[in-house]
């Protein structure tokens, strides 16, 4: 049984949207192109890879196990065209192709946003397309090809380099620290409103470490921790996305741990102030910004190109 390329992809985008509707305009085909594909498919393995009802459908235990070498040979037929694809770009071509890629909401709405036209700009034949979701995408069953992931966690198997740095900053709106009086040390959080942007009870306990900044004659010597604390702060507002905190910061509501991104622009505008400068907060993000990928997709040429670019905006100090 010879089966073509495009009719394992239509099965793994049904697969994957458990839609025929759905998997065709994926495709770009039509619903009946789909169909007849998947139908084919099915014929010619003489098994039925979907269940169907008039409301949903769903894959048969034969369709799970078929999933797994539909997506390694889909992955890997694309993987061979943009290879070729790449030896072109090499020699001088231009970049071509889609990049598929992933990156968390708050950070791609006010960071990867201000950068990715440019160079979207730069390279007029190649496509990209932007999915912003804090979700933990399967970056082989969704045909990512790249994430940004603003995460610690060890990624096993995969490609990784670091994009971007996020600095983790405490602020306050100065009406409320005019009322509420200016902590001089974290301890003093424990009389405070405090805010963070995610949701479960344990983060309202907060770490932190206390540096001394380089002396100024050696601007190469990196800050010196000193002390390090974990303080149980009262959280009476949690949201999980940092803008929502940061507006109820400037609404007076309390302290809030934020990344800097998320209220620079405030504190411009000194509609918010920084406290406890010199302590770093830790929290369960990190701080830095990951590209992750394969590392097949890692090495392609349009991918690659795109890494570095993020990476020099980075390095360039660019907000």
């Amino acid at each position: 049984m010879t089966v073509s390329v495009d009719t394992l992809t239509a099965f793994v985008e049904v697969a994957k949207h458990l839609s025929v509707s759905r998997a065709a305009q994926a495709l770009g085909v039509p619903k009946s192109a789909v169909s007849k594909r998947v139908a084919s498919l099915e014929a010619g393995l003489n098994t039925t890879l979907f269940s169907r009802s008039t409301r949903k459908i769903a894959l048969t235990g034969a369709g799970e196990l078929y999933l797994d070498f539909a997506q390694h040979t889909v992955a890997q037929a694309s993987l061979a065209h943009e290879s070729v694809q790449d030896l072109h770009a090499s020699t001088g071509g231009k970049l071509t192709g889609k990049i598929r890629l992933t990156a968390p909401v708050s950070w791609g709405q006010q960071v990867l946003a201000k950068h990715l036209p440019a160079f979207v700009a730069q390279h007029q034949d190649l496509d990209v397309e932007l999915h912003l979701s804090d979700r933990m995408m399967d970056l082989a069953y969704e045909r990512i090809d790249l994430a940004l992931r603003w995460s610690t966690v060890p990624l096993h198997g995969l490609a990784s380099q670091t994009i971007a740095s996020v600095e983790w900053i405490y602020v306050a709106s100065p009406a409320y620290l005019a009322r509420a009086g200016i902590p001089a040390h974290p301890n003093e959080l424990v009389m405070h409103s405090c805010m963070c942007y995610w949701q479960e009870h344990a983060d309202d306990t907060w770490a932190m470490h206390q540096v001394r900044p380089p002396a100024r004659r050696q601007p190469a010597t990196p800050p010196q921790q000193l002390e390090r604390l974990e303080v149980r702060v009262s959280s009476r507002f949690h949201a999980n996305n940092p803008e929502t905190v940061c507006l109820a910061a400037l609404a007076d509501c309390g302290i809030a741990l934020l990344p800097a991104y998320a209220c620079l622009e405030a504190l411009q505008r000194k509609k918010l102030v920084r406290v406890l400068r010199n302590w770093t907060p830790e929290t369960k993000f990190g701080t830095r910004v990951t590209a992750v990928a394969t590392p097949e997709r890692m090495r392609t040429a349009r991918v690659r190109a795109l890494v570095d670019y993020l990476a020099l905006q980075d390095a360039a100090g660019a907000t």
